[in-house]
């Protein structure tokens, strides 16, 4: 109790007396998020694509990695990750990951107004581990490999320009990108057990080819940015060139609005709030806890109502909601797949389609990923 009660009184960075919650509005600290009854209740048996859900909503399977999309020539990729969804026209576009070591890339699910997929194909090749991104306000998504020197691939959702490699964006075990359109630049994640948080700083905004990578740091006067001399990383790791910066176990998900920038670490199952308008860091979520409902966290996304949907690798194969009055409860569970994660968590334009995979489905290896759609009355 008493590590609660400091977490949730823990803002950390530069002094003030205005906390900053999930809600839009900026009220009193209520830090971290602790377990409550969910807003959609409780989850109902398994569907027949083992998916457990509240009452109302429905689920239905996409794609398979390793087969044919139906109604397409595309094979879906195997071990599907991190995505994103683009408004196009009446319909919209699901872009999705692929982790897979030394083949990687990103491929596309094309829907019409009717939620029909229309077509199905690549926007990235080539690559390796990509593992999560962001989208961008420009439209184009941000994809990261997460390995040693990786690099942040801009690609086109339509599939029409060529995917672009932004090395000024760091060389490092990139795991996920928010764009920040309010102060115009792009929070990187990075997943390693004494991993950092960065910025980067385009030199003109929409054009991530050049810029200056900045790192968090933290001293006795708080927080501030400091600019990594070598985002190369030739000789030395960018998380090892800043004397004064701040680490963090294993960086993952990361999402932006309303100047708050919600990221998770996996290795003390967190989620951080950074309060870009403030320069001040919050710990959001933390599962030490009695009976945490949210563990394994990783990708994470949010909605127009100000929930927040965090996918768990591993834990009890759930995706989690964390509302404005910041209560945790599970949104939904993957049964009889227990040797997965999952991940991808993207709504569609409207709001009222939830899209994510299972990187390993019921096999439990990346060949068996399976990505899925769930519709129902989500709040608006």
């Amino acid at each position: 109790m008493q590590r609660r009660h400091f977490l949730r009184a823990a803002v950390l960075g530069a002094g003030t007396s205005v906390a900053f919650g999930f809600s839009v509005t900026r009220q009193a600290i209520a830090f971290p998020a602790l377990p409550g009854p969910s807003p959609y209740g409780d989850l109902l048996a398994a569907d027949a694509n083992g998916i457990m859900l509240p009452e109302g909503f429905t689920s239905r399977v996409l794609a398979r990695a390793t087969e044919t999309v139906v109604g397409t020539n595309h094979t879906w990729h195997s071990a599907p990750d991190g995505g994103a969804c683009f408004a196009d026209g009446d319909g919209w576009i699901y872009v999705s990951n692929s982790e897979v070591p030394l083949t990687g890339g990103v491929s596309a699910l094309k829907f019409n107004g009717a939620a029909e997929i229309t077509d199905a194909y690549p926007i990235l090749t080539g690559t390796t581990q990509n593992c999560s991104g962001g989208a961008t306000p420009w439209n184009t998504w941000l994809s990261c490999e997460e390995t040693d020197r990786g690099a942040v691939h801009e690609t086109d959702p339509w599939g029409v320009r060529a995917a672009v490699r932004h090395p000024a964006m760091g060389l490092f075990k990139h795991e996920a990108a928010a764009v920040d359109p309010d102060r115009e630049v792009v929070y990187l994640t990075e997943d390693e057990s004494d991993g950092c948080f960065y910025r980067f700083v385009p030199t003109t905004w929409e054009d991530m080819s050049a810029g200056t990578l900045q790192v968090l740091t933290e001293d006795g006067s708080g927080l501030a940015w400091a600019d990594v001399p070598d985002p190369a990383a030739g000789t030395t790791r960018t998380r090892e060139q800043v004397a004064a910066a701040k680490h963090f176990d294993g960086g993952e998900g990361a999402y932006y609005r309303a100047g708050t920038c919600y990221f998770t670490t996996k290795g003390d199952n967190r989620v951080w709030a950074y309060d870009a308008e403030r320069d001040a860091l919050a710990v959001a979520y933390d599962d030490e806890i009695s009976n945490p409902p949210l563990t394994g966290v990783d990708n994470i996304t949010g909605t127009a109502a100000g929930d927040l949907y965090v996918a768990e690798d591993g834990g009890n194969m759930e995706i989690c909601l964390i509302t404005p009055d910041d209560v945790v409860a599970p949104f939904l569970r993957v049964a009889g797949q227990d040797g997965s994660e999952l991940c991808g968590v993207a709504f569609s334009p409207a709001g009222d389609r939830l899209y994510f995979s299972s990187q390993r489905g019921t096999i439990g290896d990346s060949s068996g990923g399976i990505t899925y759609e769930v519709t129902g009355p989500f709040r608006g």
